[in-house]
């Protein structure tokens, strides 16, 4: 049985799916954040909260992002990658198998 050893997290954010510039591309990400235990855990609040600024800067720049924001981790390629999800009360943190 091998265990594979989780390195620390680097996370890069991943292009979008819809252009910046479409109509739906309008999510500033100013909202309350809130994160599943599962994202803390893996992630920790710090690094959630360092990405979740680097976001509002991308969305202030951009004039809007679209409201699902995904960040790969280049150093554990097997994942899973931290989304952040903007509805209309809060922003979440996430992994994707909390969705």
């Amino acid at each position: 049985m091998t265990t594979q050893t989780r390195h620390p997290p680097d996370l890069v954010q991943k292009a979008q799916e819809i252009a910046l510039d479409h109509r739906d591309s309008r999510f500033l990400f100013t909202k309350n954040l809130v994160a599943t235990s599962a994202a803390l855990s893996l992630f920790g609040p710090l690094l959630i909260a360092d990405r979740y600024q680097f976001l509002q800067e991308q969305a202030r720049r951009c004039n809007g992002l679209d409201y699902l924001q995904v960040f790969e981790d280049h150093a554990n390629p097997d994942g899973p990658n931290l989304w952040f999800i903007e509805d209309w009360i809060v922003v979440t943190a996430l992994l994707p198998s909390d969705y």
